[in-house]
């Protein structure tokens, strides 16, 4: 008979991507608002996290237990304390998917381990950023290792820029996460990078990210830990659009964008305007196996993919 999983999330790139390969393990539920379809033989559960009794009331009404919870959308504090408080009622192992933009730009190191300086807001969910309300969420789970009170063995990963199908592509300003990337590429229009792209960055195919999620499941040195988790090469953001151009068949044209003054016009990309790449020792030596498909193959795989193939 096989384990039982429940992906809180389950239709987005990430989620959508870790139902299907769960199914080689697990049989899977997924919990989500219903808005988009579910990947084939997946059990549907309709219900808003965000709506707390019918959260709670949805997970009730099925007398089940699963062997592993993985939350592809804890966004904050109130979802962390969902999971200990009402999931924990229904496993006791759980993956939880954070990001690396919990990290102060300002002070992030090269490579970026476990132990940084944090983004850390006061305020409402509503009244702070992806990035603060993700570092709150952190906390919820910090503080339940430290003290040690919950059955709930947890693991965190904190990803960079998750690339694959289901994601836009672009990973740097002025061309991050955009529609019509591969369009301009292909026309041989020039891109606009910040600084000519110059900083580093580790993306990671989204089918890695899946399996590590999976492969921690077993292993004990992962529990109530958080690791960094990125791809197996570190290069130049302009190099990222590089070998999409290489891939197309075209020469990418870059027009470099002055850094100069542009994080203070815009401090929505100061998560961008910095290095990003991660000492994965500590993921090494819990037992996890590393990423391992190179920028190269998990385009080839994502340009395969949108023509059909």
């Amino acid at each position: 008979m096989k384990k039982k999983a429940l992906i809180i999330g389950g239709s987005g790139g990430l989620s959508g991507r870790l139902a299907v390969m769960a199914q080689q393990e697990y049989e899977v539920w997924a919990l989500t608002r219903g808005k988009r379809p579910l990947p084939q033989g997946i059990h549907p559960i309709t219900a808003d996290r965000n709506a707390p009794k019918s959260f709670a009331a949805a997970l009730a009404s099925l007398h089940l237990t699963w062997d592993v919870v993985f939350d592809c959308i804890c966004m904050n504090e109130d979802h962390a304390h969902q999971d200990l408080e009402v999931v924990s009622r229904y496993t006791n192992r759980l993956v939880v998917i954070s990001t690396d933009s919990v990290y102060d730009p300002e002070h992030k190191r090269t490579p970026q381990s476990e132990e940084g300086i944090f983004i850390e807001e006061t305020g409402t969910p509503k009244e702070c950023s992806y990035a603060g309300n993700k570092r709150r969420m952190e906390h919820v789970f910090l503080s339940s290792f430290a003290e040690n009170t919950w059955s709930l063995q947890t693991t965190i990963f904190r990803p960079g820029h998750i690339y694959g199908p289901g994601f836009l592509l672009g990973c740097f300003p002025e061309h991050s996460r955009q529609d019509t990337l591969l369009d301009l590429i292909d026309r041989g229009e020039e891109l606009h990078l910040v600084g000519g792209g110059i900083y580093l960055t580790q993306p990671i195919y989204v089918d890695d990210l899946a399996k590590a999620m999976l492969d921690c499941v077993e292993k004990p040195l992962t529990h109530q830990q958080v690791f960094c988790i990125g791809g197996p090469e570190a290069v130049e953001n302009k190099r990222y659009y590089e070998i999409i151009g290489e891939l197309l068949g075209t020469p990418v044209r870059i027009r470099e964008v002055p850094l100069t003054g542009y994080l203070q016009a815009h401090p929505e990309y100061a998560g961008h305007l910095c290095h990003r790449i991660y000492d994965l020792s500590k993921l090494r030596r819990a037992g996890v196996p590393l990423p391992a498909t190179s920028l190269k193959d998990g385009f080839q795989k994502y340009l395969a993919k949108r023509n059909g193939q």
